[in-house]
């Protein structure tokens, strides 16, 4: 008998572990259940974080993903005061020009012609060309400049223009400002005009 009631005692043992088991089991079963019910329904701070999330976005990821950086316009900056800057010395171009025009004049004139016709084709028509190229890099320099200083009013909302760019390109304004009105000056012979020859 003590084998009987040991053998019972396992049996009870093993239906006890066994009734666990199916326990566990149903129980195992329903988890997943009340998991899906869960992850239906969002956490209530998961979905306000989100929301603050959106609210809170950088001006320039709204804009777009790739924000301008500003190079172009601190080269336009650049080369609206190198512009300038080339008005105001005369620039390679306004050389050869000039030389250009002293060698037509030469030719065009005759040594017998007056002295006053000789300065004018010689040196009045050169002194002419190189304050017309003069003029022509002054002007480019202010457009450039204008149109820099202009550029942000028509970008992205919200983004300041560098100040570096800003202080640049008012120097190539100013620069193209100085060399047109010395160009100006220069062409109608009003500052260094020609010399009088009578």
């Amino acid at each position: 008998m003590a084998t009987k009631t040991t053998e019972g005692t396992e049996t009870g043992t093993a239906a006890g572990t066994g009734a666990r088991k199916d326990d566990e089991t149903t129980a195992a079963a329903g988890a997943p259940e009340e998991r899906a019910v869960d992850a239906a329904q969002p956490d209530e701070d998961a979905v306000a974080s989100a929301a603050e999330g959106e609210g809170e976005g950088d001006p320039e990821e709204a804009a777009g993903d790739k924000a301008p950086s500003g190079v172009g316009q601190g080269a336009g900056a650049v080369v609206s005061a190198a512009l300038g800057l080339v008005s105001l010395s005369g620039g390679w171009i306004g050389t050869v020009a000039s030389a250009r025009e002293q060698l037509v004049g030469q030719l065009r004139t005759s040594s017998t012609a007056s002295v006053a016709t000789q300065v004018k084709e010689v040196y009045g028509d050169a002194w002419h060309t190189t304050a017309l190229w003069a003029g022509l890099f002054a002007l480019a320099a202010l457009i450039t400049g204008v149109v820099v200083l202009a550029r942000p009013a028509f970008g992205v909302p919200g983004r300041p223009q560098a100040p570096w760019i800003k202080s640049v390109a008012w120097a190539g304004v100013s620069l193209g400002v100085i060399g047109l009105l010395l160009a100006v000056l220069k062409y109608s012979d009003a500052l260094l005009g020609l010399p009088s020859t009578g």
